[in-house]
């Protein structure tokens, strides 16, 4: 059994691939070859821009890829969703399309774009939007730099974004929201049916979701005398449950437990004022339920 994986070239890539990484499969990316190498033997890798990748799998070219929820609407693809992965080329969080105007455009709504020109690289979901709305505009489909386009050759924008600051930075005001996206491990339907290739499916999902739980955490391990154990449990965050173990000292344990990275450097100090002793702190790579 060989599964024919779609991994998004481009923007998405380098997350990809990490990711990959963080779930146990090393993939190995040339320049010159769309075909990455990867440590799997029932896996074989194509890169696939994210644009097209669902409609390479609707169309059984591909028997799974991972792309955006905004490319599988505007493809308008039938194809299975295995896994939500909450995560895009800068953060690990959901992206949006958004209408955006310049900021001295008389446009304050949907409505006011009656008979004016919006440029998009999102052509269908943008028409969709419009129609939503009852808005008769027309929408051209842009090759890049989106951004520029506004005043002289449309009068306003559906483009992506995660923090703004292109926006901001070519002085666009945002209007509205069109479209929530994230990235989605998605599945070809016949492909799905079959029982070997829908095991490998969910195996990777369980694998991905478990490297996305591990993103921010590290482990702490550390040794603390019986007498001091509730002082050092008090200082750690009261939603973990930390495992406590004996040790060959019968006056000594050992505590176990995930932080979030970011206050690590705050619990340090405190659980050695509390009497922590051989205090590791660890990355960690997966987490599975």
């Amino acid at each position: 059994m060989k599964l024919k994986l779609g991994i998004p070239k481009g923007s998405l890539q380098d997350a990809t691939v990490d990711l990959f990484r963080r779930a146990g499969f090393n993939i190995t990316v040339s320049s010159r070859s769309y075909f990455p190498v990867i440590d799997d033997p029932e896996l074989e890798c194509m890169l696939i821009r994210a644009q097209e990748m669902a409609r390479y799998v609707d169309d059984g070219v591909l028997d799974a890829g991972l792309t955006g929820l905004d490319w599988v609407r505007e493809n308008d693809a039938d194809v299975v969703t295995v896994a939500d992965l909450i995560y895009a080329k800068q953060s690990f969080g959901k992206v949006r399309w958004v209408l955006a105007v310049p900021e001295s455009s008389a446009v304050n709504s949907v409505k006011d774009l009656e008979g004016k020109i919006i440029a998009t690289e999102l052509v269908g979901a943008t028409r969709r939007y419009l129609a939503e709305h009852g808005v008769n505009a027309k929408v051209e489909f842009s090759w890049g730099a989106t951004e520029v386009k506004p005043p002289v050759l449309a009068d306003a924008i559906v483009e992506v974004t995660e923090t703004g600051s292109s926006l901001r930075a070519n002085k666009l005001r945002i209007v509205d929201t069109v479209l929530e996206s994230n990235t989605q491990l998605i599945a070809n339907k016949q492909a799905w049916q079959d029982p070997a290739k829908r095991k490998k499916l969910q195996d990777i999902k369980m694998l991905l979701e478990g490297a996305m739980n591990a993103l921010g955490k590290v482990g702490l391990m550390l040794n603390v005398e019986k007498r001091n154990l509730d002082k050092v449990l008090g200082v750690l965050p009261a939603l973990k449950k930390p495992t406590v173990s004996h040790l060959s000292d019968e006056n000594w344990v050992a505590v176990n437990t995930i932080l979030d990275e970011s206050t690590v450097r705050i619990i340090i100090p405190r659980l050695k004022e509390a009497g922590a002793e051989g205090i590791v702190e660890y990355p960690l790579n997966k987490i599975v339920p």
